[in-house]
């Protein structure tokens, strides 16, 4: 009998089934993985187990008994606890009042007390190894420490099953590595994991099974060593998934787009030479840490430090001003699009139409039709699952959200695009989507410098890479040249002889 027990699970969102009948079993002591496309309803199901939502059809059995967690507090009851993709933590405050939040411990007077906090929020900490400080206010932290808080808040009060929802998206190599090593050693001390991804290789690299979703419906639950990545995708997709070669790259660029001579803002970055031209995708590919969303965040003019020369179409840009790289026809695509690229709190339609509302406006007044006109052509160009374009963008899957932020500047028709992490947490049939569509703008003429940290991303959608290596430019890479071991020797310093 399986240790978790999904029966018919029914979940409906307004506007959306997102899911319908969904049944499997998980075992006692694996590692679980649940894949899908984004939308398919993996992070819903995940939710429902930890009691962030509430299933209104079937049932759950934990270990042979009915289950119906109606809050995060009641599955921590039942030893089940979730590690969300997205940080759900209080900034302002420590490690240890996050850690202990919904049962501070207090004195007699009442007072929180604070030996005993600390030393609370120490012996969860130790349970996962970690040194980090209880002291310590978690906006001080990185997000791989913040990770590592969010497991020992599951694992120190006794979680026995733990959902990980995209636990990677953010992280470095470095902090994976560490997450990789732990998630292995929670697996012998007998915990239960359910392990929510897109990213293919982690999959079969941790979990012993994986369960497959398609528009909320169960697909195929099988052991990972009975099955490979292409078939999972072609589970995924309900197609196969075939692999092309840009179109862009069969034409001839035209002339520079952008030009950029001497960016500097020191100690982040210094001597910045690149230039893009008309109909190509230049990738920047760096090390965490090595400057490349800084460099990008400069040329849109979010460093008032920047210094150095920037040249559109040949026309001189003036550094510091969002509102001249507006006006130059540039567009950015930040890399945390919750905070940076869209207004969760509006509606579809208006996150889409945001960037374009000027040329939308007429006496101060939106023109609605035009909006709803233009907005419907780069929705239904990117594909977005949506109940409807007035859906609020926060009820969205993160892929849909994603494609949100990338229409939201190709409703402004910029000529120059930059892009931070174009597919950070996109499942493999949206990224397919989105490379296509970023070869679309390159035929179209556009110039499109791409951030990114997955190599086979760059080498599989660029002309050219730059390599970018503690804050200065490392080199340059032309595509008869691509490969990861060539890009990772000018990431990391090492000669080619190494």
């Amino acid at each position: 009998m399986p240790f978790i027990e999904f029966q018919a699970v029914t979940k409906r969102f307004p506007g959306v089934l997102a899911l319908d009948g969904v049944s499997f079993g998980i075992e006692r002591g694996t590692c679980h993985a649940l894949i899908g496309e984004n939308g398919a309803g993996k992070s819903t199901l995940g939710k429902i187990l930890a009691g962030v939502h509430t299933a209104d059809g079937g049932e759950i059995r934990l270990d042979g008994r009915v289950i119906a967690p109606g809050s995060p507090l009641a599955a921590r009851e039942l030893g089940i606890a979730m590690v969300h993709q997205e940080l759900a933590f209080c900034p302002n405050l420590s490690v240890a009042e996050n850690l202990c939040l919904g049962d501070l411990p207090r004195n007699r007077a009442g007072w929180v007390d604070r030996t005993t906090l600390s030393a609370r929020a120490r012996a969860m900490l130790a349970t996962i190894g970690s040194t980090i400080d209880p002291d310590a206010r978690v906006g001080t932290l990185s997000t791989g420490q913040e990770q590592l808080v969010q497991i020992a808040a599951a694992v120190g009060t006794g979680a026995q099953i733990i959902v990980m929802d995209e636990p990677t998206s953010s992280l470095s190599a470095g902090e994976t590595r560490e997450l990789f090593r732990l998630i292995r050693e929670l697996k012998a001390r007998g915990l239960t994991l359910v392990y929510v991804s897109h990213r293919m290789e982690e999959l079969f690299a941790l979990c012993e099974t994986i369960t497959v979703l398609r528009d909320g419906q169960h697909v195929t639950t099988e052991a990972i060593a009975a099955t490979t990545p292409s078939r999972v995708v072609s589970q995924m997709i309900g197609r196969e998934l075939v692999a092309r070669t840009p179109a862009h790259l069969s034409r001839e660029p035209g002339p520079v787009r952008l030009s950029v001579r001497g960016l500097a803002s020191p100690p982040r970055f210094a001597g910045i030479d690149l230039a893009v031209r008309a109909g190509e995708i230049v990738g920047l590919a760096g090390l965490v840490g090595a400057g490349r969303s800084e460099v990008v965040q400069a040329l849109f003019g979010l460093d008032p430090k920047a210094t150095g020369e920037i040249r559109v179409d040949e026309r001189p840009l003036a550094l510091g001003s969002v509102e001249n790289s507006l006006a130059a026809g540039l567009g950015l695509v930040p890399e945390d699009r919750k905070r940076q690229g869209l207004v969760l709190g509006l509606n579809c339609r208006e996150n889409t139409s945001l960037a374009a509302l000027p040329r939308l406006t007429r006496a101060g007044w939106v023109q609605r039709a035009a909006e709803r006109t233009l907005v419907g052509k780069f929705l239904t160009r990117l594909r977005v699952k949506m109940p409807s374009p007035e859906a609020i963008t926060a009820g969205l899957s993160g892929g849909n959200q994603q494609k949100i932020a990338l229409a939201k500047w190709l409703a402004r028709d910029c000529d120059v695009l930059l892009i931070d992490e174009p597919t950070r947490g996109v499942d493999v049939g949206a990224k397919a989507e989105i490379y296509h569509l970023l070869d679309e703008l390159a035929c179209e003429g556009k110039a499109l410098l791409v951030v990114s940290s997955e190599l086979p991303e760059l080498i599989g959608l660029c002309r050219r890479i730059l390599v970018l290596r503690e804050g200065r430019l490392a080199g340059e890479l032309p595509r008869a040249q691509f490969s990861e071991a060539a890009l990772l020797q000018l990431m990391a310093g090492v000669p080619a002889a190494a």
